[in-house]
């Protein structure tokens, strides 16, 4: 005779194909997350760049000079040329301190790009989320 099949709810999925897609997407972003987050993250200045807000934290400003000595405005010795070890430790120690501290990097005109970039890498290195640069002022009064 004639028997009749159960019939699954139809409220049932079958999810096995939404797993394979899944493990197939996550080998695909950890092999592709290495490439995508390289480089130093910045937050260039734009043409018309707006200043810090006047109830805003006072920043840290870490300085390289046209010799690429580098420098920091903490402390009482903000003249006293600093390692890169240093500046990392100092900059690790405040955000620790105050993780919501802005940061930025002065860099001389006649420094090298790279001893700038270089900078960076410290501050990255150190914990910095993201970097401002400081420029002056192109009003002319």
């Amino acid at each position: 005779m004639y028997t009749r099949k159960k019939r699954r709810p139809v409220s049932e999925i079958n999810v096995v194909p939404y797993i394979d897609v899944m493990l197939v997407l996550l080998i695909i972003f950890m092999v592709t997350a290495p490439l995508v987050t390289q480089g130093v993250k910045v937050e260039l200045p734009k043409a018309q760049a707006q200043a810090l807000a006047d109830d805003s934290k006072p920043p840290l400003i870490a300085s390289v000079d046209s010799q690429g000595q580098y420098f920091l405005n903490i402390g009482d010795n903000q003249d006293k040329v600093l390692s890169g070890v240093d500046l990392a430790t100092l900059v690790a120690a405040q955000l620790k301190m105050e993780p919501t501290t802005p940061v930025v990097v002065k860099g001389d005109g006649a420094v090298a790009y790279n001893e700038v970039v270089q900078l960076m890498v410290l501050l990255q290195r150190a914990g910095v989320p993201s970097v401002g640069l400081m420029t002056d002022s192109t009003d002319v009064k």
